[in-house]
């Protein structure tokens, strides 16, 4: 479990203390599964799924011992394999471990279809490195797995408690014939709990277990939700159930890890106040960064001295005093945090401090107060309106991650009574920065007079927003060659494999990022879009805008759409004829896509021609303006986004 800035501003002694009286060992310390059970019972209705869940029992339970919290986790499930693909996506069983977990009780076992019982326990155990992400992981490997297979496993879990708040996923993209899941705590604390996306609410019992409170949640039949829809947010539409510490009846604790109480502990704790020695360190950090009358301009300078001055690491201890911090080049979250905040003090620049999350992995409700959904922060500046992501590097004002907008966040503003400064909390919206930043243009010119089989094709394109972020960043982290080597990949796209003539581009760097687009020129040969059909060349002018996504869907859309930002494409080819020669085919570029909602067109691919002489213009522009769009939508929505592939397909007749 990774450690989260939240974690190192609150602690949970004051929220459990308590006696020993209460103390105990964890409630399903003697579980085990059936030995004897070994008998393959599928219900009739689910005889024909490739891969099924027929039971999964999830146990959570938080056990109390003086002033000390542990809680113990049960996972115990049995899937039924009915298929060659359920088998390869099967044949290893990853074992749930972390940074600050042990395993109790690791078991798998597979009981074949005639019966025989494979069992598997630690020192079956194997191991294996993803170099790229640097992370050892445990598995077992599922040897001579088939049709009509069981796999069964259980695991028991010592962990620090998810008092804060956690989410448990009810649904998963295979059915699940019989869920059961408890959350067990000791009688004097009260946990304040949601269901979401159809789930039923849990059933409360006192006298299950002596002197302990059990949440329970019990369904049958949970529908598969598949996650292979594109432009679509599975986590967040699964059925969920969230839960947090919400009073402690032996302290007299109430309303729990609540949003103020986070907003005024972080206030104080990201707004020290700073010695002579640390003013000093500031002032003299502060010497080098260049002013300006512009505000966003003055921000962009504050952030960019930062990041390339300042290493950030989330887990390395935190620095004495800001002093350190500046010295030792070195900062953790809370650090970081607080040499931005002196920075902006110093500079006189209002802010709030953003607590958000990832708006992929569960849902920000503002009612139901949950520090889940405060692992991410960003800055926002009320006189520009605009956000600062502070560790990620590459990223500049006003770009910061895409996935931390279109989501609710925790805003900490400053607040001043009676001359004593406080930190108020507020939720509000984080919009992402919309089509006037993330806007492409592409001016392309096809000339045809010196050689009707080998057209000179020249491209001018720019990528604004979030679409230069794909590139911007890069010539700052890699060798001369590793980007020469990157440009040649992206050219591809549009010269379909050939070598260009020349390549240059413009506003590389970080430097540039949230300042200037990116800019890629590009001259190339265009015979490889050329084919003679007799006295006709056939010319794949649609080809000049690089391959476009094409959206196909089999099956029936279940969920809605939802894609990462707000994009614009402007998109001009003119074509340049020698005298005598002709064009046909020109109409198929009336082109008309849209998706209304609400009366407003919200996306759109609409394109259309002009012809003077021997000159064809080609005009098209796509947008999508909104990042969430209904279901009933779906429609609309994919025929503008398969307009840019029809487009792309477009061939036209050229004749002498």
């Amino acid at each position: 479990m990774k450690k989260q800035l939240l974690k190192t501003i609150f602690t949970f002694v004051a929220l459990l203390s308590t006696s020993v009286f209460f103390a105990q060992d964890y409630s399903f310390k003697n579980y085990d599964w059936n030995e004897k059970e070994i008998k393959i019972e599928v219900p009739k209705k689910y005889e024909t799924e490739k891969e099924i869940i027929l039971s999964r029992n999830v146990k959570i339970e938080v056990v109390v011992n003086k002033n000390t919290a542990t809680q113990y986790r049960l996972i115990h499930e049995k899937k039924y394999i009915n298929s060659d693909d359920a088998i390869e996506r099967n044949n290893k069983v990853y074992i749930p471990f972390g940074d600050e977990e042990n395993v109790l009780i690791t078991k798998v076992r597979v009981i074949l279809k005639n019966g025989k019982v494979i069992n598997l326990d630690k020192k079956d155990i194997k191991e294996e490195v993803d170099q790229e992400k640097g992370m050892k992981y445990n598995y077992f490997a599922l040897n001579g797995l088939e049709k009509g297979a069981l796999i069964e496993k259980l695991y028991i879990i010592e962990e620090a408690p998810d008092l804060k708040g956690n989410t448990i996923k009810m649904q998963d993209q295979y059915p699940i014939a019989d869920f059961n899941f408890e959350l067990i705590a000791p009688a004097h604390l009260v946990f304040k709990t949601k269901s979401y996306n159809g789930l039923s609410e849990p059933v409360l019992d006192e006298k299950k277990i002596e002197n302990k409170k059990v949440w329970s949640i019990s369904e049958k039949d949970i529908t598969a939700l598949k996650d292979d829809e594109a432009y679509s947010n599975w986590d967040v539409k699964l059925k969920l159930f969230r839960y947090k510490l919400d009073a402690n009846l032996f302290s007299g604790g109430k309303n729990l890890n609540n949003f103020k109480e986070y907003a005024t502990t972080t206030y104080e704790r990201v707004n020290p106040v700073l010695d002579k020695k640390q003013e000093k360190a500031i002032a003299t950090f502060c010497s080098s960064i260049p002013d300006s009358k512009d505000p966003q301009e003055q921000i962009w300078n504050i952030e960019n001295k930062i990041k390339k001055t300042i290493i950030y690491d989330k887990y390395i201890d935190s620095k004495e005093n800001l002093s350190d911090v500046i010295s030792t080049k070195q900062a953790n979250s809370l650090d970081i945090i607080k040499l931005y905040v002196a920075v902006f003090k110093y500079f006189k620049v209002e802010q709030n401090l953003v607590f958000t999350t990832s708006r992929y992995k569960v849902p920000f409700d503002k009612d139901f107060e949950s520090y889940e959904n405060l692992n991410d922060f960003l800055f926002y500046f009320p006189g520009i309106k605009k956000y600062l992501s502070p560790t990620e590097i590459e990223y500049r004002l006003p770009l910061f991650p895409n996935y931390l907008g279109n989501n609710n966040g925790l805003f900490i503003k400053e607040k001043v009574f009676a001359g004593v400064s406080m930190g108020i909390g507020e939720i509000n919206f984080i919009e992402i920065p919309g089509t006037e930043i993330t806007h492409d243009f592409m001016d392309i010119t096809v000339d045809f007079t010196k050689d009707l089989e080998n057209p000179l094709i020249t491209s001018h394109m720019t990528y604004g927003g979030y679409s230069g972020m794909n590139f911007q960043p890069i010539k700052d982290f890699v060798s001369a060659d590793q980007y020469k080597t990157m440009l040649k990949s992206i050219s591809e796209n549009y010269t379909l494999q050939s070598e260009y003539k020349t390549l240059t581009t413009e506003n590389d760097g970080t430097e540039f990022i949230g300042k200037q687009p990116y800019k890629l020129n590009l001259t190339f040969d265009g015979k490889d879009m050329i084919q003679k059909a007799g006295e006709n060349y056939l010319f794949s002018v649609g080809q000049t805008i690089g391959r476009q996504m094409e959206f196909y869907q089999e099956n029936k859309r279940v969920l809605p759409i939802e894609i990462d930002y707000p994009h614009y494409y402007t998109r001009k080819i003119k074509i340049i004829l020698p005298d005598g020669a002709k064009i046909k085919n020109l109409d198929k570029f009336v082109m008309n896509f849209k998706t209304d909602l609400n009366g407003k067109t919200e996306a759109a691919f609409t394109s259309n021609y002009a012809q003077n002489k021997n000159e064809v213009t080609i005009e098209n522009t796509e947008f999508y303006n909104i990042i969430n769009y209904p279901l009933t939508s779906f429609e609309q929505y994919k025929a503008v986004i398969n307009a840019a592939a029809d487009f792309n397909k477009i061939v036209v007749i050229v004749t002498q």
